[in-house]
C-alpha cells in the first residue's frame, strides 16, 4: 500500500512538473520560440488599431485575447487590456513583426512611427519622421511607411511635400530627399531593397538612367519607379554637392542625394529593359527566395492602360556593395506580366502569386473585383476568380487553406449594383478564398475591410469592418460572437502579435 502511494505521490509530482513548464504561473518566463511572457499573461493576442476611443484621445492600441474573444482579462470582470503610453493621432496602419516582438504603428493624425514592445506590451520607442508624413485610409495600397525588419532604418513617401524621408535609427540621423509625386514605398524583408512609386506614373521600355554613349545624359525626373541606397564612404565624398551624382562602378544617374555638402543617401531610378514597362505601379512585393522584386502595376484601376506584374532582378550586380541599409543601386526590370483582371495587390505563397484587383466591366462601367493565381517560375496565369470588389488593400493566409482578401470602397462595385437590381449576390469587403478547391466565399456588406489578422492554429480571423472588430472562423466563415471584443471608437487595423512568423503580415 505504502509503494503504491510512493509511486502514485511520485506521478502526481511529475504532472505538476509538466504543468508548470507550459503555464506562467509555475514561473517561466517564456512561452514561444524563446519569446518573453507578456506582462497580461495572455498568449493569444489581437492588437488593434483604434481611431478617437475617446473625447480626449483620438487614438489607442487595445489588444483582444483572441482565444477567448475577450478584451480583459480572463476571469476578471474589468481591466481592458491595452498597449501603454500610446499617444499617437489616428493610427493607420500596424506593421507587424512577431518574430521580433515588435510591431510599428503609424499615425496619420501626427505623422508618428511607434514602436511597440510585444514582450513588454507597451510603447518602447517612437521614431520622428521628418518631413511631416501624412497619408489617409483612401490610399491603394497603405505603403506610406516601413521599418527594417532589424529596426535600423525607417522609410516613408510624403506625397504632399514631394519628398522621401528616411531615418537611420544606428546613427541617429534622419533626411529628407526630392523626389516629384512619390507616394507609396515598399521594402523587402532583409532591408537592401527600398523601392518607391511615383503618382500616375508610366514608363515605356528601353529607359535607362545608365550613362553611356547612346544615353549621355538622362533625365532622372522621367521615371515610374526609383530605388533609396545609402552611399559607400567613397560614394559620399565624391557625391559632394551634386545631387545628381552618377556613380563611377555602375554608370548610374541620381535623381537626388542629400545633404548636398556630404551626401549619405541618394535616390536612382529603376531602369527597363526591351520586355519591360511600368503602368501606374503602386507596390511592390518579393519572391520568397528573395532574387526577384515584382512591381504591381495598377494599370486601368488607376487611370492607366494595362494592369500587370513587373519583374525586377535582385542580383548581386544590382546591390551596392559595402553599404548598410537600401542598397538596390543598379536595379533594372526586365520583363513585365499581363494581368488582365487587375492588379492591385498581391502574396506569395511557395512559387505562386495571387493577385487581388479589378476589371472595368464595358457593360455597366463599373469594376469588378478578381483573384488571379500566377505561376512564377513559368510566368503563366493558371486561373481567375470572382472575389469582392473594391480597392484590395489587405492579404493574409490563414487557417484551413485559406487566404483572406479585404478591400474599401466595395460598394461602388458590379456586385452592390446587382444587389440593388434585385439579385442574391453579397457584396461585403471581405472574401475567403479557399486555396485547396479554388472557392470564393464573400460576406455580407459591413463596410470596409481595412484589417485582417489571422490566429494561427485556432481556425479563426479577426478583421476590421466599417470600423468595427469581427471574427470568422477559416472552415466556413461564419461569423463569431464579438460581443466581447467590441471597441467605442473606430477600430482601422489589427495584427496578430503571437504569430509564428514574420509572413503574417499584409504590409511588407
Amino acid at each position: 500500500m505504502k509503494k503504491r502511494s510512493s509511486l502514485y505521490f511520485v506521478a502526481v509530482l511529475g504532472s505538476v512538473f509538466l504543468v508548470c513548464n507550459v503555464i506562467s504561473s509555475c514561473g517561466k518566463s517564456f512561452y514561444f520560440a524563446g519569446r518573453t511572457l507578456p506582462p497580461s499573461g495572455v498568449l493569444q493576442r489581437v492588437m488593434v488599431a483604434e481611431q478617437n476611443p475617446s473625447a480626449f484621445s483620438s487614438g489607442a492600441l487595445p489588444f483582444v485575447d483572441a482565444y477567448y474573444d475577450i478584451r480583459h482579462p480572463y476571469n476578471a470582470s474589468g481591466g481592458q487590456l491595452e498597449i501603454n503610453g500610446y499617444s499617437g493621432k489616428l493610427p493607420l496602419t500596424i506593421q507587424n513583426m512577431p518574430e521580433q516582438q515588435i510591431g510599428a504603428v503609424y499615425g496619420q493624425g501626427d505623422g508618428s512611427l511607434a514602436l511597440v514592445s510585444y514582450a513588454q506590451e507597451k510603447i518602447s520607442a517612437t521614431v520622428a519622421i521628418p518631413g511631416s508624413l501624412s497619408s489617409s485610409t483612401e490610399g491603394v495600397p497603405y505603403n506610406g511607411v516601413f521599418i527594417s525588419r532589424d529596426l535600423s532604418f525607417v522609410y516613408a513617401a510624403n506625397p504632399a511635400s514631394h519628398i522621401i524621408s528616411v531615418v537611420d535609427r544606428t546613427n541617429g540621423a534622419s533626411l529628407t530627399l526630392n523626389l516629384p509625386n512619390a507616394y507609396g514605398i515598399s521594402v523587402n524583408p532583409g532591408g537592401t531593397i527600398a523601392l518607391v512609386f511615383i503618382q500616375n506614373a508610366t514608363q515605356a521600355a528601353n529607359h535607362s538612367d545608365v550613362v553611356s554613349a547612346g544615353n549621355p545624359d538622362p533625365d532622372p525626373t522621367s521615371f515610374a519607379v526609383y530605388s533609396v541606397v545609402r552611399l559607400t564612404q567613397a560614394e559620399q565624398t565624391a557625391a559632394i554637392n551634386n545631387p545628381n551624382y552618377v556613380d563611377p562602378v555602375y554608370h548610374v544617374k541620381a535623381q537626388d542625394c542629400e545633404p548636398q555638402k556630404q551626401p549619405t543617401w541618394c535616390v536612382f531610378p529603376v531602369s527597363t529593359g526591351a520586355s519591360a514597362t511600368f503602368d501606374h505601379p503602386i507596390k511592390a512585393v518579393f519572391s520568397p527566395d528573395g532574387t526577384t522584386a515584382y512591381v504591381i502595376n495598377c494599370g486601368p484601376e488607376c487611370g492607366g492602360t494595362t494592369a500587370s506584374l513587373t519583374a525586377i532582378p535582385l542580383t548581386a550586380g544590382s546591390i551596392n556593395t559595402g553599404s548598410t541599409g537600401a542598397s538596390g543601386i543598379a536595379l533594372g526590370a526586365q520583363s513585365t506580366i499581363p494581368i488582365p483582371n487587375g492588379s492591385t495587390n498581391a502574396i506569395f505563397n511557395g512559387n505562386t502569386l495571387y493577385v487581388a484587383g479589378q476589371q472595368l466591366q464595358a457593360s455597366s462601367g463599373l469594376f469588378a473585383g478578381y483573384l488571379t493565381i500566377l505561376n512564377t517560375p513559368a510566368n503563366t496565369i493558371t486561373g481567375s476568380w470572382s472575389i469582392s470588389d473594391g480597392l484590395h488593400n489587405r492579404m493574409v493566409f490563414a487557417d484551413d487553406n485559406t487566404l483572406w482578401i479585404g478591400s474599401s470602397q466595395c460598394n461602388q462595385g458590379v456586385r452592390y449594383q446587382q444587389a440593388q437590381a434585385g439579385a442574391s449576390v453579397r457584396f461585403g469587403c471581405i472574401t475567403m478564398f479557399n486555396t485547396a478547391n479554388n472557392t470564393a466565399t464573400i460576406d455580407a456588406y459591413l463596410g470596409d475591410g481595412t484589417g485582417i489578422a489571422a490566429v494561427q492554429g485556432l481556425h479563426k480571423v479577426y478583421t476590421t469592418e466599417g470600423g468595427q472588430i469581427y471574427i470568422y472562423n477559416t472552415t466556413s466563415m461564419t461569423s463569431l460572437d464579438n460581443s466581447n471584443v467590441i471597441i467605442a471608437g473606430t477600430a482601422i487595423d489589427c495584427a496578430y502579435m503571437d504569430a509564428g512568423t514574420d509572413d503574417d503580415n499584409t504590409i511588407y
